[in-house]
């Protein structure tokens, strides 16, 4: 897959779940002490999102946080392929709000029509994480 594609989907995925992109390239490629930072942070975040006083991540800081975390997480993928984050980081940022919209319009959804809540966000979180790990492949 391409790098480009790759970010976008990295991107994307930081959108539904912001530390789901850094964790996924961390395992596929970061120290023993980066990939248990990672994964011990997206754990967290995995345990906080799902209880009702989570901001919204549309709000200011966590997009924020999302955009950041995506480009991070893209630039590394592409210095560990030899290229330019530059580029790949932006298209991951861009992403990033793409999924959060996309994952905001989802919780939505399913609020809508009166659909537990916990299953809604337990689906989210399996495509994000199957984007992610997608994504982080080498």
């Amino acid at each position: 897959m391409w790098l480009i594609a790759r970010s976008a989907l990295l991107g994307i995925a930081s959108g539904g779940r912001s530390l789901a992109a850094p964790a996924a390239v961390a395992f596929g490629g970061g120290s023993r002490g980066l990939r248990v930072a990672t994964a011990a942070a997206a754990a967290g975040e995995f345990v906080v999102d799902k209880l009702p006083g989570a901001p919204s991540r549309l709000a200011a800081a966590p997009l924020a946080g999302r955009l950041v975390f995506a480009g991070l997480a893209a630039g590394f993928l592409a210095r560990r392929e030899g290229r330019n984050p530059v580029p790949p980081a932006l298209v991951a940022a861009a992403g990033a709000v793409g999924g959060s919209v996309a994952g905001a319009r989802w919780r939505a959804y399913a609020q809508d029509r009166h659909w537990a809540a916990l299953p809604a966000a337990l689906a989210e979180d399996a495509v994000t994480w199957t984007l992610a790990t997608t994504a982080a492949r080498r």
